[in-house]
């Protein structure tokens, strides 16, 4: 397959114990071969600088607090490309996105595990969901606003998002067509850190801007993309209101007329900072078109199994196998 190439929309699993990533360029796979450092550094000219993790204390306390279970959202698409530039040929201020995954009661970097990050594009829309239009889905549900925003893919929205009231809620639903942009997988390095390009996500009615991710771990990479492993973290990534705002300045974030819920506002983000999911950013103030950086250490148990809902993860549990995605 070639970058532009779409994956199907294969059947939804929120508990993964057999998972294919469809390989977006499969020489990106091969020339790294199954045990090879796959993902050993970022993008030219770029070093992975995700913050270290707090150092164990002497009191028997863990050494970094998990990161916030949120929910998966109904527009998660399982078998995404495996690539780092989600980008494609969406406009919007470029964003490099740096994570990096360790154990929580260790502090010791998660190497070889699978990451995935998906979101609405600068209008709010959700590729795989186009005709759900903007204002749906992603984790927040909401009402969806009146109108097609300016810059929207063609036709008028033929489906409303699921329900919610910005609660997550809705259940997964089915892709409506095969567009893949803003999505990926790939795998973190020896230090636990995983870089993705790809642009600032904008709003839809009834969420804050974020970003979704999931950390699937003991699952084994193939020349075919990534297989097995369980699903040890499910959260949102979430954007400071000042930011956002300045966003709002630069076209085509400024076209979107949708009403915007704040960081504040939100009913996903649990207020408790980078724990949360709050991004660590870095931009040129009064330029923020010309590009972001932001970071996060994710701590999570790699012993759990989590489902997507935000609720309690279940110790060691696992899941029915399911097809893997061709």
């Amino acid at each position: 397959m070639t970058g532009q190439e779409t994956a199907p929309g294969p059947k939804h699993k929120r508990d993964l114990t057999r998972r294919k990533v469809v390989v977006a360029g499969a020489g990106a796979v091969l020339a790294a071969g199954v045990g090879g450092s796959f993902a050993a550094g970022a993008f030219a000219g770029e070093e992975t600088t995700a913050a270290r993790g707090k150092t164990a204390g002497t009191s028997g306390e863990a050494c970094y607090r998990l990161t916030s279970e949120t929910t998966e959202g109904p527009y998660y698409i399982d078998a995404d490309k495996l690539r780092r530039d989600v980008t494609e040929d969406q406009e919007g201020i470029p964003l490099t996105l740096r994570l990096k995954v360790i154990d929580s009661d260790t502090c010791k970097p998660l190497a070889n595990a699978a990451v995935d990050i998906w979101h609405c594009n600068a209008l709010g829309v959700y590729s795989g969901y186009e005709a759900m239009g903007s204002g749906g889905g992603g984790g927040g549900g909401g009402t969806p606003p009146s109108g097609t925003p300016t810059g929207a893919p063609t036709g008028t929205p033929t489906g409303s998002p699921p329900g919610g009231g910005g609660g997550g809620g809705g259940g997964h639903e089915e892709p409506t067509d095969d567009e893949r942009y803003l999505r990926g997988t790939w795998r973190t390095d020896k230090k636990g850190e995983v870089v993705f390009r790809t642009v600032f996500p904008g709003w839809y009615q009834g969420r804050c801007v974020h970003i979704h991710t999931k950390v699937h771990v003991n699952g084994t990479w193939t020349d075919a993309g990534y297989e097995g492993g369980t699903t040890c973290h499910t959260g949102q990534l979430l954007f400071d209101e000042a930011s956002v705002l300045a966003t709002a300045e630069v076209a085509p974030y400024s076209t979107n007329t949708t009403t915007r819920t704040t960081l504040d506002e939100d009913t996903i983000y649990p207020g408790n900072g980078t724990e949360g999911g709050l991004l660590k950013l870095k931009y040129k103030k009064g330029a923020i078109a010309k590009g972001v950086v932001a970071t996060l250490t994710m701590g999570v148990d790699p012993e759990t199994t989590q489902d997507g809902t935000g609720d309690s993860p279940r110790t060691g549990a696992s899941a029915p196998a399911s097809a893997a995605a061709s």
